[in-house]
């Protein structure tokens, strides 16, 4: 591979793409330079300026943190083009127009330098195009890289080469785009509109159709086509009002003019009431409307009207019943649901048998067009739209020849290699051998290992030969070279008695006969936190013993985490909460994706953290206490973050709420990388020589000067009617362990001393007819009371 280094990315264009794109480059450290059109009155550089401050201002936020915009710097192409010379990689992502882009690219070739990398982030238009009439040296270090809206969170990034484009240039984005980027790379021909988005604009439109034939409610295809099939909550239509029905009309209308020879060509031709729509400008979120409406009712509530597709006029929305529905959801594995849906006999079965049925014939008639190999075009869909499985995947699922069979009852006829892969005995696209996930390669008629995956550990794929050890919670999986892996899966991976089982079982084990431990998953959050089911079952049984035990065991296990004779390397990505929160805050190492949000929440359910967290907080605090300062204010500090249940929102953020301490934890931008990132630290630590740490029992508390303080804030806070009396309560019980209870004096203690009180103010609330409250309404309705 080139050896190449990007410290520095040109941006040109600063639309809604452009500005998020710069943005992300912030994110991982790159100096970017931001460049547009310059304004022709006043500030030459409002234009670029106001569509950077728009953008940062989006939720989600396109930065980790506000902090990375320093890396930012504006411009407009009239005063600022020349500075481009000094930049390793330029970007265009100018309105998606030939004739502009090819201006913009004049002026490109006029200030870059020989061997500078230059890309388009166009969506539509043919990169070989772009690239004609351009010198030798830009031909050679130019390609498409389509990147996905929002950057920071759609992990797509599809790299086009043309013929011109040096191949070690081509390998080059496509680890830099994995590795630094966090992207899933995908490779694409330069065909009309790509991989992901040809198959999904296929399947939307399909979809589009069947509806009208099938006489379907915009509530009934978004509750067919979300959560329950593993696309993501927003499914068909809502997604469609999020991303701009204009935007799909776009593509759609391309591959009609582009793919003549398409046997799906007519698909592409939208349907009466999208037309429609797109004269009414009901175009979604921005224009106020389009397939659901935000209207307030007559009592002044919010409420979201639903478009009817035969009238096109809006009511109120209908509840959703389906038995298919229902069938799917006990069965926690996306996978095993397959077969439910194909075997459904009401209209979620039928939409699903119509729309798959003619994705699978088309994703098969789709090589060798745009992709030669099949994982791709599976990679392409999961990483750009959300997919949980992409459409070979679900094939696989759903059962290759058995769904040929039914593609046959409904008009549809698989590739021919398809018939040719079953018929030499091969029934699967993808299968996994020793551990290592292979796809069927065409051209070979064999299997072979997907390429890049080398660098991932995926949980799934050991599953069959390396569990060591499992419960209902958890399980213990062999990595390999001395490290093993405690993998949580229950639901939302919450912490019950099973999965501190799991990892005091695995510290035995790995304390008698391996080198580390990791604690990682592959589920869609890390940890939503402790079980509070369980929690409350016990406390309304005024079984307090037992909820004592289990308090006890917590903390014990977060203590174990910290002071066992091996590292521990915990590896957070998504939802970090709680429980989850206080086992990262033991580990000897945090390797976390930057897509990491985690808090302490406690305080949400009417309690505090209860797992060593409080007692954490209390003892980085005193690490933080200097002499020349007032040691109050960082008291302070560490108790907002834990009585406002502040969630950050990156990683980066976790390191500022004090989350993470520095030189403690490592950021991996791909989550696909994770768990062997977490594994490699946990080797690195045992190799230096890792020795067990010491208790501490120098923790530095302030008693009653620290209390009052959180005592007469939380009375004002009570008094403005900014907190509940309840709430005021919470923060007392909070400050109260924080500050070493009720001592005269500045006094050092024990870790154990704080972890007392932390359990016995945890238990004291737990009999709080209020905390019951908040959290039977987290339980049965899934929403915070505030009482």
């Amino acid at each position: 591979m080139m050896n190449k280094k990007i410290n520095r990315v040109a941006v040109l264009g600063s639309g809604i793409m452009g500005s998020r794109i710069a943005c992300h480059f912030a994110n991982i450290g790159v100096d970017v330079l931001l460049l547009d059109i310059a304004a022709k009155e006043g500030d030459k550089n409002s234009i670029v300026n106001t569509a950077l401050q728009t953008a940062v201002k989006t939720n989600p936020s396109p930065v980790y943190s506000k902090k990375v915009l320093n890396k930012i710097v504006t411009g407009n192409f009239e005063d600022d083009m020349s500075e481009i010379a000094g930049y390793d990689w330029i970007i265009e992502v100018v309105v998606e127009n030939l004739d502009i882009k090819k201006k913009v690219f004049d002026q490109v070739e006029q200030y870059r330098k020989p061997g500078t990398l230059v890309t388009s982030n166009t969506s539509g238009i043919p990169i070989h195009l772009m690239a004609e009439g351009r010198s030798d040296d830009f031909k050679a270090n130019f390609c498409g890289t389509h990147f996905f809206n929002p950057p920071r969170y759609l992990r797509l990034l599809e790299i086009i080469p043309t013929l011109h484009t040096r191949p070690e240039l081509v390998e080059f984005l496509m680890y830099y785009g994995d590795k630094f980027l966090g992207k899933t790379t995908v490779l694409c021909k330069d065909t009309p509109a790509f991989i992901a988005n040809r198959v999904g604009v296929y399947s939307i439109m399909a979809l589009l159709h069947l509806v009208q034939k099938m006489e379907l409610t915009v509530e009934e295809v978004d509750k067919f086509t979300g959560p329950a099939l593993g696309r993501p909550k927003s499914a068909t239509f809502r997604t469609t009002d999020v991303v701009g029905l204009d935007t799909m009309i776009k593509v759609s209308k391309g591959l009609y003019d582009n793919c003549p020879d398409d046997k799906a060509h007519d698909l592409f031709k939208l349907p009466d009431y999208v037309e429609k729509m797109e004269a009414n400008k009901w175009l979604g979120d921005k224009t106020g409307q389009g397939f659901y409406k935000k209207t307030k009712s007559a009592e002044g509530k919010t409420e979201i009207l639903a478009l009817d597709l035969k009238t096109l006029e809006y009511r109120p929305q209908e509840k959703v019943k389906s038995a298919t529905l229902d069938l799917t959801k006990p069965i926690e594995n996306v996978r095993d649901r397959m077969k439910v849906f194909v075997a459904g006999k009401d209209k979620a079965g039928e939409l699903f048998r119509a729309s798959f049925f003619g994705l699978f014939e088309y994703v098969s008639d789709r090589i060798p067009e745009i992709s030669d190999e099949l994982y791709r075009i599976d990679d392409a869909m999961r990483a750009g739209f959300g997919w949980d499985l992409g459409p070979f995947e679900v094939w696989d699922a759903v059962g290759v020849a058995e769904a040929i069979e039914g593609m046959k009852k409904y008009g549809h006829e698989a590739a021919a290699w398809v018939h040719e892969m079953l018929a030499a005995g091969n029934s699967s696209f993808y299968k996994v051998e020793d551990g290592v996930r292979k796809y069927y390669d065409i051209p070979s008629k064999t299997y072979k290992a997907v390429p890049g995956a080398e660098a991932f550990i995926v949980l799934d794929n050991l599953r069959s030969s390396k569990v060591l050890w499992k419960n209902s919670g958890a399980s213990i999986i062999d990595l390999g070279d001395g490290i093993i892996n405690v993998e949580f899966h229950s639901k939302m991976n919450t912490i019950g008695g099973d999965t501190l089982q799991a990892i005091n079982k695995a510290i035995d084990m790995a304390e008698k006969d391996y080198k580390g431990l990791v604690i990682g998953n592959d589920g869609a959050n890390f940890s939503a936190g402790a079980n509070v089911g369980m929690i409350f079952m016990m406390a309304v049984e005024q079984e307090w013993e037992e909820l004592n035990m289990a308090v006890r065991m917590f903390q014990n296990t977060s203590m174990r985490i910290r002071y066992s004779a091996i590292p521990v390397v915990v590896a957070p990505h998504n939802l970090t909460l709680g429980g989850g929160c206080e086992f990262s805050l033991h580990a000897d190492h945090v390797q976390l994706n930057a897509e990491t949000y985690m808090g302490l929440v406690e305080f949400g359910v009417g309690l505090i953290p209860g797992g060593g967290g409080t007692k954490e907080f209390a003892l980085r605090a005193s690490d933080e206490y200097r002499d020349d300062q007032i040691v109050q204010s960082v008291l302070r500090e560490r108790f907002l973050t834990i009585g406002m249940a502040k969630v950050s929102t990156s990683a980066v953020e976790a390191f500022e709420l004090g989350y993470l301490q520095k030189d403690k934890y490592s950021i991996t931008m791909n989550r696909s990388r994770l768990i062997a990132d977490a594994k490699a630290k946990a080797i690195e630590l045992a190799d230096a020589g890792y020795t067990k740490p010491v208790q501490r029992k120098d923790i530095k508390v302030l008693g009653k000067q620290g209390l009052g303080i959180i005592y007469a804030g939380a009375n004002t806070m009570y008094s403005g009617h900014y907190i509940s009396e309840h709430d005021k309560k919470i923060s007392e019980k909070l400050g109260w362990v924080m500050c070493g209870g009720d001592l005269s004096s500045p006094t050092e203690v024990t870790e154990q001393y704080l972890l007392d009180l932390e359990r016995e103010a945890f238990l004291s609330l737990c009999g709080e007819r209020k905390t019951l409250e908040r959290i039977q309404s987290i339980v049965t309705k899934g929403k915070p009371l505030r009482n």
